[in-house]
This record gives C-alpha cells, sequence and structure tokens, in this order.
C-alpha cells in the first residue's frame, strides 16, 4: 500500500498525554508525529472519521501558555501489533489558530525524531538475521 502521507512524519520522543477537551480524559499518548497530524496509542477503539476537541498539556520550554486545544479527525484505528490490548490511531489536525500551529510545529522540531530506517513489527521479535 502506498503512503499517502505528503509531510514528514517522526516517532515521538516524548511522554506527552492527549485528552479529550470537554471532559480531560486521556484519549492516548503520542507515539508518532508530523506538522499535519500524528498517531496516538490509545487504551480502547476510536471511531474512524469522527472529529474531535483535543489537547495537549504544554510546558515551558515550549510556550507561555499551558494547554494547546484544536480539533482533530480520526483517519484510521488499528490494533497495535506488539500489544493487541491498544489500539494505533491516525489523526489529522483539522482545525487550529495559526498561533497554536507554531507551537505544535515546535512540539514536532523538539520531541520528533527523524528515523532513516522505519521499524516494522518484526523488528522487535528475537532471533537470527543474516
Amino acid at each position: 500500500m502506498a503512503d499517502k502521507r505528503k509531510k514528514a512524519r517522526r516517532d515521538f520522543t516524548y511522554y506527552m498525554q492527549v485528552k479529550n477537551d470537554a471532559n480531560k480524559e486521556i484519549i492516548g499518548y503520542l507515539s508518532d508525529i508530523s506538522t499535519g497530524g500524528f498517531k496516538l496509542d490509545c487504551p480502547q477503539q476510536v471511531p474512524i472519521g469522527q472529529d474531535f476537541r483535543l489537547s495537549l498539556d504544554l510546558t515551558a520550554d515550549i510556550a507561555d501558555k499551558t494547554t494547546l486545544s484544536f480539533i482533530a479527525r480520526s483517519k484510521w484505528c488499528h490494533p497495535d501489533h506488539i500489544d493487541p490490548t491498544s489500539f494505533n490511531v491516525g489523526f489529522e489536525v483539522v482545525n487550529m489558530a495559526p498561533s497554536d500551529m507554531m507551537i505544535f510545529n515546535r512540539i514536532f522540531e523538539k520531541y520528533g525524531s527523524e528515523n532513516a530506517k522505519r521499524k516494522r513489527s518484526d523488528d522487535y521479535l528475537w532471533g537470527d538475521r543474516k
């Protein structure tokens, strides 16, 4: 399957919770980020094609404010290939204030790590390799 993303993706190296902005419940944890979206590791399945008002708690090294709120749309949801009791969910940012997008891009630059080689599920298996 061809990768339809047009923006660079980065693994997320910082433990950051993403919350439902309305009730402050944790939706999941950032595991992959791009300048237009992100992937969450979630404890439960998330409906596809739904818009969510989400929030991220910010640290002083990222912004002068404490919370970033925005709207993101769930694009896909799959059981995690390592832990089948959790789900990987892809989101596209659909509405974010321009000043908040600058903060989001700062998070991308500061905590996103570039990998020369993307990990596959069999990269985690033990065994001899040639």
